[in-house]
């Protein structure tokens, strides 16, 4: 079981193995954490993901990149749901993007990873909803993952995942 914490800054600044981005289906380069990630890491970046992934991600599925120009070896693009209510499968969409990036960051040995609480940006996704399932989640990324920090952008998300952390028992 993975040890969780949360603070609050600039994902693309955490020295860690592996980030998760909060990818689009499409893997192009978009808002919020997605293009601060992408502006952080260079051009490279999406050069990489239109030659090896150029069909995309599924919603609920992830991919795996190299760094470039930041300071995490490795970049997980996780696809999470856009919210549309809650009765479209979201909560179990998101529960897979988070499980499928941290099966990738495993893969590459990854033991320290950064996440966002994906799909709560431009996808719509509540914050209070999605912390706890992002928590869980990362409690239980596979071995070797021993360290997530979930990054909070702003202080309402950075206290809903400390809620969802003390609410976990």
């Amino acid at each position: 079981m993975a040890a969780v914490t949360v603070v609050r800054g600039d994902i693309t600044r955490i020295r860690c193995d592996a980030i998760i981005n909060a990818a689009n289906s499409r893997l192009r380069r978009g808002g919020g954490v997605d293009g601060a990630v992408h502006r952080a890491a260079g051009p490279a970046l999406q050069e990489e993901l239109e030659r090896c992934y150029p069909e995309g991600c599924p919603t609920g599925e992830a991919v795996l990149t190299s760094g470039h120009g930041l300071p995490a070896t490795w970049v997980v693009h996780a696809v999470g749901p856009v919210w549309r209510g809650g009765g479209a499968g979201e909560p179990a969409l998101l529960a897979s993007a988070y499980r499928a990036a941290f099966r990738l960051a495993a893969a590459a040995g990854s033991r320290s990873v950064a996440a966002p609480l994906i799909s709560t940006g431009v996808f719509g996704y509540p914050v209070e909803q999605a912390a706890p399932i992002a928590v869980r989640e990362a409690e239980s990324s596979p071995a070797p993952v021993t360290e997530v920090t979930l990054v909070a952008f702003d202080q309402g998300v950075e206290a809903a995942v400390r809620e969802a952390l003390a609410a976990r028992g």
